[in-house]
C-alpha cells in the first residue's frame, strides 16, 4: 500500500464521488491522504449566494476529509466555473508544487482523455494534473521550485477517474468502505441538495416527476444520493464480482517499463 495518496480535484466533493471508497481504504490501511481542492464551489447552488455558499462548502469539505481519513484539505480557492480563465500554466505550477512537497506514491486525478467531460472545471484540472505528475520529475519544469527546497518525484502510480466503464483498466473493491464514502459525501449537503434539486428541475422538463419515480415527491436528499451511489457502486463492482466498487484508468511507468517487468513476472 502507498505511504503518501494526493488527490486533485476541481470541487469540494469531487474526491469523495469519485474516489471515496478507494481513499478511505487507503487511509484505512496507513496511507496518509492529501486531497487539493483548486475552486470554492461557490456557484453550485439555487438558493445560496456565492460568498456564503463558498465559506459553507469549504467547512463540508473539512468534515468530509476528516471522516474519510484524509489529512484537512488544501483549499486553493478559485472562483467556481472559472478555472478556464486562470493564467496558462498557473494550475499546472500549483500542482506539481504540490507533488514535490507531498512526494505521493499515489495521485489521483480527473481523466483527460474521459469524453463527454461538460464541466470546465473538471477538464482544466485533469489536463493539469496529467501535465504536472507527468513533468514534475524533470529538474527544469518549474525551476523556481528548487530554489524552495523542493526537489523532483516521479509518480508512480496514478488513479485516473473514469465515469465511463468501458475506459476503466482498475476496479476497486470498496464493499469494506461503502459506508465511509456514504457518509463523508453527506457532509456534502449543500452540494447535495443541489444535485437533487437539479435533477428535480430536470425531470419536470422532461415531463416526469421524482413521485413518478419512486413513489414520493418529497425525499430525503441524502437518502436519494445513498440510493444512486450504492446503485452505481454495484454496477461497477458487478464487472468485477464486487459487491461494490470503484472505477479507475490505472497507469504506472512507461510502456516499454511495463512490458519489461511483466517479463520478469512470467514464470521461468
Amino acid at each position: 500500500m502507498p505511504k503518501t495518496v494526493l488527490v486533485f480535484t476541481a470541487h469540494p466533493d469531487d474526491a469523495e464521488f469519485f474516489a471515496g471508497g478507494t481513499l478511505a481504504k487507503m487511509a484505512r490501511e496507513g496511507a496518509r491522504v492529501v486531497i487539493v481542492v483548486a475552486t470554492n464551489g461557490d456557484k453550485g447552488s439555487f438558493r445560496h449566494d456565492p460568498a456564503h455558499l463558498a465559506r459553507l462548502r469549504a467547512e463540508e469539505a473539512r468534515r468530509a476529509a476528516g471522516v474519510l481519513g484524509a489529512e484537512p484539505p488544501i483549499l486553493l480557492g478559485y472562483p467556481d466555473l472559472e478555472l478556464d480563465q486562470l493564467p496558462p500554466g498557473r494550475l499546472r505550477e500549483q500542482f506539481v508544487r504540490a507533488i514535490r512537497e507531498h512526494r505521493p506514491d499515489v495521485v489521483f486525478a480527473q481523466d483527460p482523455w474521459c469524453p463527454f467531460e461538460v464541466h470546465p472545471d473538471h477538464r482544466a484540472v485533469a489536463w493539469a494534473a496529467s501535465d504536472a505528475v507527468a513533468f514534475a520529475s524533470l529538474p527544469s519544469f518549474c525551476p523556481e521550485h528548487a530554489a524552495e527546497g523542493l526537489q523532483p518525484h516521479f509518480v508512480v502510480e496514478k488513479y485516473l477517474f473514469a465515469p465511463l466503464p468501458n475506459a476503466a483498466g482498475r476496479i476497486v473493491d470498496i464493499e469494506e468502505t461503502l459506508e465511509v464514502k456514504l457518509a463523508a459525501l453527506a457532509e456534502h449537503r449543500t452540494q447535495v441538495e443541489f444535485l437533487v434539486e437539479d435533477i428535480r428541475r430536470q425531470l419536470g422538463a422532461a415531463g416526469l416527476s421524482l413521485a413518478s419515480i419512486l413513489g414520493a415527491e418529497e425525499a430525503d436528499p441524502l437518502a436519494l444520493l445513498a440510493w444512486a451511489v450504492e446503485k452505481q457502486a454495484a454496477e461497477i463492482g458487478r464487472a468485477a464480482g464486487f459487491a461494490y466498487g470503484e472505477a479507475f484508468r490505472y497507469a504506472r511507468f512507461h510502456p516499454l517499463v511495463e512490458s519489461l517487468l511483466a517479463q520478469e513476472d512470467r514464470p521461468a
